[in-house]
């Protein structure tokens, strides 16, 4: 009897030790869990700043929508560009982000810096050139959608004075100016496009100054290369139109005609899957419209009537390719012959563009 009830004792105990083994075992699986990669977004403004930085912030949404537990945005607004930017890139690395965005040109020094003590970690830097193993640029064709909107600003204007409010006097405005300048010509020759510089990519107060000057002399049609939408905002109350920057602002400004607007989230998802699955290698990214990253947001209805027909076709040909943007002959403002006829601009020559097309008034400088 005694020999009987050892076994049974030993035959329960076993049984508890196993179904203690089970519990551990399912507490321990209930608890595995994927540690998120951190994602830096480093901006030049305030993620509510109408343009600009609300537009890669719209893309780090995305980003999180998408990849969702995958990842851990960390955000930092209104980074000035210059020496200080670099302590900021440094703080991210310290937070334990792996990858890091740089969204404005004038980090690119700093990033640059940052990239080479830390191999480990990428960055991608925004509209710059400088890559590394670890340093990506990336950037879209804005040109194609300038291009569209300037067909729109040229049907619309009556006194074939156009104004353009732009940042800096570097490549990146200068060839924007120039490709929405040839879609203003492409449907009015007589027009011209005035430039003023701020030199700032975001000050309202700035910004609306300057298109307010060149209300003032005449111009019944503004365009911009700004991150706010106080361009917008003057002309509509000087009773003119405006084609805006960034984003879609239908019913938020009166005269608001349409925009080349960025899309940047699938870009981000794209890049960030990639260094999850270590798939990822430098390049220098510059897509168009055919990719999505950038487009001409929907006509309102203070645009011409007219311009639907002209803005539709041209999207198609750019995206298919038989429209080149900087096809020849194309003349300087000084009237010197800078495209031959049946030539096309190299897009390395696009991206350095450091002249202005014919029809432009202001300088480079």
């Amino acid at each position: 009897m005694k020999k009987l009830l050892s076994i049974l004792l030993t035959v329960v105990m076993t049984a508890a030790v196993l179904t203690g083994c089970g519990k551990t075992a399912v507490k321990t699986e209930e608890k595995k869990t994927t540690t998120p990669i951190k994602v830096g977004f480093v901006y030049i403004g305030p993620v509510n700043d109408g343009g600009w930085t609300e537009a890669h912030n719209n893309g780090a949404k995305y980003l999180e929508q998408k990849l969702g537990d995958k990842v851990q945005v960390i955000r930092k607004e209104n980074v000035a560009e210059g020496p200080d930017s670099e302590k900021v890139f440094r703080d991210m690395v310290d937070l334990g982000c792996k990858v890091i965005f740089a969204t404005s040109f004038g980090y690119m020094d700093y990033v640059e810096k940052v990239a080479k003590d830390h191999p480990e970690v990428i960055f991608l830097h925004c509209s710059g050139y400088k890559t590394l193993d670890n340093l990506g640029t990336y950037f879209g064709k804005m040109v194609e959608p300038r291009y569209l909107s300037g067909i729109v600003a040229g049907l619309k204007t009556k006194t074939n004075k156009i104004g353009y409010v732009a940042a800096m006097p570097i490549p990146e405005c200068i060839r924007g100016i120039n490709a929405f300048t040839l879609g203003v010509k492409s449907v009015n020759p007589s027009a011209t496009v005035q430039v003023t510089w701020t030199n700032t990519w975001y000050d309202p107060v700035k910004e609306k100054e300057a298109a307010k000057a060149l209300l003032d002399k005449g111009c019944d049609v503004t365009a911009q290369h700004q991150d706010s939408t106080a361009t917008q905002i003057a002309a509509s109350e000087k009773g003119a139109y405006s084609i805006g920057y960034d984003l879609d602002h239908t019913d938020k400004v009166a005269g608001y005609m349409t925009a080349p607007v960025w899309n940047w989230g699938p870009y981000f998802v794209k890049t960030v899957q990639a260094v999850i699955d270590g798939t990822w290698k430098s390049e220098s990214y510059w897509g168009g419209m055919k990719d999505g990253i950038v487009d001409i947001a929907a006509l309102t209805s203070d645009a011409p009537k007219k311009a639907a027909a002209p803005v539709e076709t041209a999207k198609k040909a750019i995206i298919d390719g038989s429209l080149k943007i900087f096809a020849g002959p194309i003349k300087d403002q000084n009237g010197t012959v800078k495209i031959k006829a049946g030539e096309v601009m190299a897009d390395k020559d696009i991206w350095n563009m450091d002249w202005f097309v014919e029809g432009v008034i202001g300088k480079t400088k």
